[in-house]
């Protein structure tokens, strides 16, 4: 696995893994909060954008278990030969479920768009859109000084999946928003079929990592208007 930077002291390497951990921790329950909120209301209001977005969430969900599994074989001092194979393993399994979920969105918006299924105006959604704009650019720069500090490219490509997420739940709230204020019920199918876009461009470079072990999951080469300062 490529590094990105020299390794800082042994102590202060634990004390940054330490962090990435909790933060990992923090994403993971995130996540699930996501999943559990956008999955049911997204269901209970036939929302394409919703139910798509949930779905990623648990997608995400299985990207960061094995994140955080190995940042804790890391800090036990442990070989991570063994998590880099399981890392690949999940990453094979993450970018089938990108394009299945791609699939069942485009068929699924299709099919509502035909049937003018109306999807119900719901502030539960709205809400989790709006926490999920404002919570996921917080946790992607903390992941990315991490990975600076601590060299590691599988959590930088984790921390750009966070900016990911954040401009699917930007792309979310416009298709809510214009369906609940203005009627425009069509937008949740076009939100749906928007975050198609986000989902193959990850499970393409989600594919990658699977194929050569590199770490460019959500595209980490990340643009240099979304770098940190040193």
């Amino acid at each position: 696995m490529a590094q990105l930077l020299t390794h800082p002291s042994n102590s202060s390497r634990t004390s940054q893994l330490r962090l990435g951990i909790w933060i990992e921790l923090v994403t993971i329950v995130w996540m699930m909060v996501e999943a559990a909120v956008a999955l049911g209301v997204g269901f209970t209001t036939h929302s394409v954008s919703l139910q798509g977005f949930g779905m990623d969430s648990l997608i995400e969900l299985l990207a960061g278990g094995i994140l955080l599994w190995r940042l804790s074989v890391e800090q036990r001092g442990g070989t991570t030969k063994r998590v880099e194979q399981a890392e690949r393993r999940a990453a094979w399994v993450t970018a089938l479920g990108l394009f299945a979920l791609s699939v069942y969105i485009i068929a699924d918006s299709v099919l509502a768009s035909l049937s003018k299924t109306l999807p119900e105006a719901s502030w539960w959604g709205i809400g989790l859109a709006v926490a999920a704009t404002l919570i996921m650019p917080i946790l992607w720069q903390g992941k990315l000084r991490i990975a600076k500090r601590i060299g590691s490219a599988a959590l930088k490509a984790d921390a750009v999946c966070s900016v990911t997420c954040a401009y699917m739940s930007l792309t979310l709230l416009a298709g809510l928003m214009l369906n609940r204020f203005l009627g425009w019920w069509w937008a949740d199918p076009l939100a749906g079929l928007a975050l198609v876009y986000f989902l193959v461009r990850e499970g393409r470079e989600v594919l990658h990592e699977a194929r050569t072990g590199e770490s460019c999951a959500c595209g980490c080469c990340l643009p240099e208007s979304l770098e940190l300062p040193q």
